[in-house]
């Protein structure tokens, strides 16, 4: 579970982006999305085939320096 501590000096909208952020971050709204729905198992391995896929073709990725 997500919570932020709003300060004395902080604005309300300062603190819901804080809190979005935080959000994306533990990958609640994805979780979320995933879960919306019953997704059959062989549903779920093409989508994750597809999703390999996708990775191979754009190729390796270069390392950071």
């Amino acid at each position: 579970m997500s919570e932020v501590v709003i300060h004395d000096d902080e604005s309300f909208e300062r603190a819901l982006k804080r809190f979005k952020k935080k959000c994306e971050k533990a990958g609640i709204l994805s979780d979320l999305r995933k879960h919306r729905h019953y997704e059959k198992p062989s549903e779920k391995r093409k989508r994750k085939m597809n999703a390999a896929a996708r990775k191979v073709r754009r190729g390796p990725r270069k390392p950071r320096v």
